[in-house]
């Protein structure tokens, strides 16, 4: 039979379609087992009124054989086939899709049947890795078979041929191995294992193929005792390769918790029970199910560029996507799981999604999901949510921070700090619910571990006060209680804030005319600092210790290092403008005083040896070791 040439364009598209719209060579696989999934279900649906058909529900299946020493690979089926017009239309004019002509012409019925094909390319996706594809295929009904066979662009031909029953054979001959593609990968068993197992686990029809195994067989030999010596041999044995029914279609009665960890471990390779199972079964504007897992750990690159987010998309037990970003919002970026459903727009290559209604609406409501399973978590089992937020507040905290506060009330009541009551991390609702009435504020504490906020000397006015301090000790913290700025209508305060709400007016007062007295002492020591602090003044914070360090402006000492370590030399525009508080009581301070008429130069050591503690005590560098040990030990002769 003459050769015949692809209609409409056909030709650059199907160059376009190979070179293109495919960003994986395996993918062809999945696309021709999809198709064959597709025939069946419509032979399958024929049957229902047809007893002609002659097949149960357990007859059908679609088989997967390679064959090295030709090089090919068939994946046929018993499905629906088709006749020589057939032929012509759905594999002469590419972008044609018989299953969606099926699917428009069952009407209401369509959700009957699960079509996966709606585009009519990916049968032309095996052109990715043949160099000739042959289709050999008889109808349902017809006596008939009839060959369609092509090499690519160059066209077609269909030729009468004989098949015993109804069905589809597709016989890929693959291309010759070159550099850099290595064709003849797609013919070992584990490689089509592998990619069946990836993208097309649940079709619901079985796929056999077969699987080498191994078993003991006696030899000729004889051991001492007279018996057969016994040796191991391979052999192959059809097997049915794929899952079939998804664990995440099934109900809650059918499958426990326990079966759920087992299979989230054998998924995503994790070796410890996630810490919640998340189970959705959606119905309405969109259908879909979905089954969700919260780690209990991170993955080694979890906070890294390199870490992959996002869900695994399923269509008709068909694997779209391996990691939908789109489907998970960012701050819940470290739950894994899969998303099944048939409403979702694909693109023509099926690897990516459309952005529609639909894609926002699911990520909308697993958002919703996750935040109230956190939430029960949190309630209900204290020491598990611990665990899991050792791993994961991170994320939450950033969580707030992005977007300028976009996500803040969503999440401020998942994120947790360290209580200096407490001493274990607490909610911002559980700060306040054991706030004393007169209490104004929510007071924190930024600094690098809890040991040292701990010990820190402007904290103590509020200690003494009786009142909880929250320990701040991640380099987000701060930015994260900035964004917030409030909780429960309780506003955020640093103990460096000058305003505690502590002081009664007579103890302001107070602190106005010492500061007056003092003026001259206090510019002094600002002036003998050379410009290293911005101000120097007497603190109503301390109360034991002589002197702390702290910050005025909206770069705090904390942002400072955090600015440092992160933007490199863009940190040099990231002060912190210092204030260097001194306890007017404290005899260290009086000192100084005494010292001043008498003896600046002196004075100027005392002030210069009590910026080095400030800055010591603050966790903060000092800006020459050698020059202030050589301060202390002129200073004790």
């Amino acid at each position: 039979m003459a050769k015949k040439q692809f209609k409409s364009e056909s030709k650059r598209l199907l160059d376009l379609m190979v070179n293109s719209i495919y960003t994986h060579k395996e993918i062809f696989l999945r696309e021709i087992i999809s198709n064959a999934s597709d025939a069946i279900d419509k032979l399958c649906y024929i049957s229902l009124t047809d007893d002609k058909v002659g097949l149960n529900r357990d007859d059908f299946k679609i088989t997967v054989t390679a064959d090295k020493e030709n090089r090919t690979i068939t994946v046929s089926d018993n499905g629906i086939g088709m006749t020589a017009e057939e032929l012509e239309q759905n594999l002469g004019v590419i972008a044609k899709s018989g299953s969606l002509q099926f699917k428009k012409d069952i009407g209401d019925k369509k959700e009957d049947v699960d079509i996966i094909g709606q585009f009519g390319v990916g049968f032309y996706s095996a052109f990715m890795v043949a160099s000739k594809v042959t289709v050999v295929t008889r109808a349902y009904g017809q006596e008939e078979a009839n060959m369609w066979v092509s090499t690519g662009s160059d066209g077609y031909t269909i030729t009468p041929c004989e098949k015993d029953s109804a069905g589809t054979e597709i016989i890929i001959a693959l291309k010759e191995d070159e550099e850099g593609e290595s064709y003849g990968e797609f013919l070992e068993e584990h490689e089509l294992h592998r990619i069946i197992k990836k993208y097309s686990d649940y079709i619901r029809w079985p796929i056999v193929m077969d699987v080498t195994k191994s078993r003991q067989v006696e030899t000729d030999e004889t051991d001492k005792d007279g018996s057969k010596k016994k040796t191991w041999e391979d052999y192959t044995e059809k097997e049915v390769v794929n899952s079939r029914v998804p664990i995440w279609q099934r109900s809650r009665s059918e499958v426990s918790d326990e079966e759920c960890m087992q299979f989230y471990k054998e998924k995503f390779f994790d070796m410890e029970d996630p810490v919640s199972v998340i189970r959705i079964s959606a119905e309405g504007a969109v259908t879909y199910k979905a089954m969700l897992f919260i780690p209990a750990k991170a993955p080694y690159d979890y906070y890294t560029r390199e870490y992959k987010s996002g869900l695994q998309l399923y269509t008709s037990g068909v694997m779209i996507m391996e990691t939908c970003a789109d489907l998970l919002p960012e701050h819940f970026r470290f739950v894994r799981g899969i998303v099944d459903s048939q409403d979702l727009s694909l693109n023509i290559s099926r690897e990516m999604l459309q952005h529609d209604r639909q894609l926002k609406v699911i990520e909308t409501n697993l958002e919703k999901k996750i935040k109230a399973e956190l939430k029960r978590l949190l309630e209900n089992d204290y020491d598990k949510y611990a665990a899991f937020y050792k791993s994961f507040g991170l994320q939450l905290k950033y969580g707030i921070v992005n977007g300028y506060g976009a996500n803040r009330d969503l999440l401020s009541d998942l994120i947790m700090f360290y209580s200096s009551k407490a001493e274990k991390l607490i909610t911002l609702a559980d700060y306040v619910k054991n706030m004393p009435e007169d209490q104004k504020y929510i007071y924190y504490a930024c600094g690098e571990s809890v040991q040292k906020l701990d010990k820190l000397p402007q904290a103590e006015n509020v200690r003494e006060k009786g009142y909880e301090i929250l320990y701040l000790t991640d380099d987000v913290d701060e930015f994260v209680v900035k964004t917030l700025i409030r909780f429960e209508e309780k506003e955020f305060r640093s103990v460096n804030d000058d305003d505690l709400g502590l002081e009664t007016e007579e103890e302001k007062k107070e602190t106005e005319k010492l500061e007056t007295e003092n003026k001259d002492v206090l510019d002094f020591i600002k002036e003998s600092l050379g410009g290293k602090i911005a101000a120097a003044k007497l603190s109503h914070k301390l109360k034991s210790h002589p002197v702390c360090l702290t910050a005025q402006g909206g770069i705090s000492l904390e942002m400072e290092r955090y600015f440092a370590a992160t933007q490199g030399d863009m940190a040099e525009h990231m002060k912190a403008e210092r204030v260097l508080e001194l306890n007017a009581g404290h005899p260290v301070f009086q000192a100084l005083k005494s010292t001043f008429p008498t003896d600046k130069e002196k004075a100027a050591k005392y002030a210069e040896l009590l910026y080095g503690q400030a800055q010591l005590i603050a966790g903060v560098s000092l800006d020459d070791p050698a020059h202030f040990a050589e301060l202390v030990s002129s200073l004790m002769i």
